[in-house]
């Protein structure tokens, strides 16, 4: 989540190398801040020069290990490879499945029925601009892309954000393009977005770390971090899962909810593993949906 700089990675990886989950949601990129290499070593990265050679962090949850975590925070229920959200919740790669992953989006409902949400740090940086050449991969898992690959044509974060990365609206919307005559929502269905739902709600957490393949899901309740954050307790959300949309309202049968939150907002998400948080989802969230759909 919050960019790192160099002393900061190095400090990761040793806490990577030690066997313990580094601190952060996206993973910072050589020549872009707010995304990064993947496990994928020494690519090169789209504004040129070569991506560092990152030992991939721990990945892959035996049973005892998530007995552990879940031991760790009491009323957390934690799951290493969820069967539920998953088609609506996607890794966020660089031009194709096989580029790097640093980020995590979901499906909105919206009229175009074409929208996707995340944090306004995984698509857009204060001091770069906008990054145009991403793509969204709802439901991936292991190198598949049982869902399509969905590229983003547009997207929307509140100029507070573009100004100078106001804390309070790391949200961003998107429109993704059509695939085989189709949209998005038409395939896979949306969740809602809820507006002014409060601070304190059941939710679950559903996010791709970049040091795995699997998705991973939290449930847990929210808590109030300040007047215009939330807090959520979530064992091992690690580099990746920036823009983790934060659901309540579950329904098993529809496999839909309503979207409160996404990765991101103070820290840009969080500087611990297990500590993560999102904008308040406000009228200033509204808008920026509002002109995202408009």
């Amino acid at each position: 989540m919050t960019i790192r700089e160099p002393a900061a990675i190095a400090v990761a990886l040793v806490l990577a190398c030690a066997g313990c989950a580094a601190p952060g949601r996206s993973v910072p990129e050589a020549s872009r801040s707010g995304s990064g290499p993947s496990a994928t070593a020494g690519t090169p990265a789209p504004g040129g020069g070569a991506r560092p050679s990152l030992p991939a962090a721990p990945h892959g949850w035996t049973r005892d290990r998530i007995r552990a975590a879940v031991a760790e925070h009491p009323g957390t229920t934690r799951t290493a490879a969820p069967t539920v959200l998953n088609s609506l919740v996607g890794a966020v790669f660089t031009h194709s499945a096989g580029g790097d992953h640093f980020c995590t989006a979901s499906v909105v409902d919206s009229a175009g029925l074409n929208l996707i949400v995340t944090a306004a740090h995984c698509v857009y940086d204060p001091h770069l601009g906008q990054r145009d050449d991403l793509v969204f991969v709802p439901g991936y898992r292991g190198g598949d892309t049982p869902n399509g690959v969905w590229p983003l044509l547009s997207v929307t974060v509140d100029q507070a954000w573009k100004d100078s990365g106001d804390p309070d609206v790391d949200v961003a919307f998107a429109v993704v393009a059509p695939q085989g005559g189709q949209q998005v929502q038409q395939v896979l269905g949306a969740n809602l977005l809820g507006i002014d739902r409060g601070f304190r709600l059941p939710v679950k957490v559903t996010g791709y770390p970049s040091s795995g393949e699997l998705p991973i899901t939290c449930s847990n309740t929210t808590t109030e971090q300040s007047p215009t954050q939330l807090r959520v307790d979530c064992p091992d959300y690690t580099g990746g899962t920036s823009g983790s949309p934060w659901v309540t309202d579950f329904d098993p049968g529809t496999m839909t909810g309503t979207v409160v939150g996404v990765i991101g907002g103070y820290q840009e998400g969080g500087d611990t593993a297990d500590t993560s948080y999102s904008s308040y989802f406000g009228e200033r969230v509204q808008d920026l949906y509002d002109r995202a759909t408009g």
